[in-house]
């Protein structure tokens, strides 16, 4: 299976999502956003594919989007790209396509739908039981 994952290394949720689909035995190719960031057009692909608006791609956490008065509801999809593309750091991840779809997996567990069953446990990098020692996801209270 073929995935991609628009990640931060920085970020644990991002990080969490890796693991789940390393846990899954797909060894998926990773794109450092931040390095490498999606020119405008994959950008809006993107968001068509997961069925999101563009402003749904936005990060406000530890980013210049208030600076940059984003929260302001008339702003274009095509300002919101410009904006995404002179600060990548605006979208938001980890983005994952997969032949089922493309997710915005926050939370981590969301890529859980795009992938194949899990091969083992996983545990979250904060404690949290994800899936169970069969590869079976564990029912949250």
């Amino acid at each position: 299976m073929d995935v991609v994952i628009y990640h931060n290394p920085d970020c644990g949720t991002s990080r969490n999502t890796l693991a789940l689909i390393r846990n899954a035995g797909i060894e998926p190719h990773v794109v450092e956003y931040l390095k490498t960031p999606p020119n405008r057009i994959l950008v809006r692909q993107l968001a068509e594919r997961a069925g999101v608006s563009i402003r749904d791609l936005l990060r406000e956490k530890g980013t210049p989007y208030s600076e940059l008065g984003l929260a302001d509801e008339s702003l274009t999809d095509d300002q919101l790209l410009d904006a995404i593309a002179e600060h990548p750091i605006l979208l938001n991840r980890p983005l994952v396509v997969s032949p089922k779809g493309v997710t915005l997996c926050r939370p981590s567990e969301a890529v859980l739908d795009l992938l194949p069953a899990q091969q083992g446990e996983f545990v979250k990098e904060d404690g949290e039981r994800v899936i169970d020692e069969h590869g079976r996801r564990v029912a949250t209270a």
